[in-house]
């Protein structure tokens, strides 16, 4: 029994990039919805872990700044297995489409995802955001001046404060968080997987919809973040 982990309660936010190119990645989420939870348990027993509880999110983003109100699209936490039909119901209608030309809106994203109601129950908590894109990020500092009605409120108003939210344990316990992004070497991907703790960066190619990565990768990266 030695190196299991007991009364693990996970949190997991997918961020999704859900323009045009990114079909591949989110038929993988359509396809395993209904299965996330079984393969997830066993991604975790090969690592020798146990969760008690798990729960996990989607948010779906695009670009605020042509996409208007489809540019985000959020659930609450569904706790699996029991919640499975209904987050099966929520990726089901998702569509890759829109957005424009890169950049996308993903730290809006990821700061949304940040600002989430997290489990602190448990002996031991994780609080995992994952995040696939092919594209760069529009800068925070742009809503300075093209923000819309549909911009989101409270969000940092540039990287370094992003940064703070995330370095400085602002928004999410430093012991519990872990950041998954699979995206291209670009801004801001780089700069965070160098600048951040607790991330893991997987290096995709821009504009190709991450059809490299693959559901097991996926579910590894996950289970080695718990």
């Amino acid at each position: 029994m030695n190196g299991l982990s007991f009364n693990c309660n996970v949190d997991l936010v997918l961020c999704i990039d859900a323009t045009g190119s990114m079909s591949p990645v989110i038929q993988m989420v359509k396809d395993t919805a209904s299965s996330f939870y079984e393969k997830i348990v066993d991604a975790l027993g090969e690592k020798k872990r146990i969760v008690s509880h798990f729960r996990v999110k989607v948010l779906v983003f695009r670009d605020f700044y042509c996409d208007g109100p489809a540019a985000l699209e959020e659930s609450e936490f569904f706790t699996l297995p029991g919640d499975t039909q209904a987050f099966k119901d929520f990726v089901s209608p998702i569509e890759a489409k829109w957005g424009g030309d890169e950049p996308e809106n993903a730290l809006e994203a990821i700061s949304i995802a940040m600002n989430s109601d997290w489990v602190r129950e448990g002996q031991r908590q994780r609080h995992i955001i994952m995040v696939w894109t092919d594209a760069s990020a529009h800068p925070l500092e742009k809503a300075r001046t093209d923000r819309n009605e549909y911009y989101p409120k409270g969000m940092p108003e540039s990287y370094q404060e992003i940064s703070d939210w995330w370095n400085g344990g602002e928004k999410m316990n430093n012991r519990a968080k872990r950041l998954i992004v699979f995206a291209p070497d670009a801004y801001p991907w780089t700069d965070i997987a160098a600048e951040w703790s607790s991330v893991v960066h997987i290096a995709s190619k821009a504009g190709e919809g991450l059809r490299e990565v693959e559901l097991e990768v996926v579910l590894a990266c996950i289970a080695g973040s718990i």
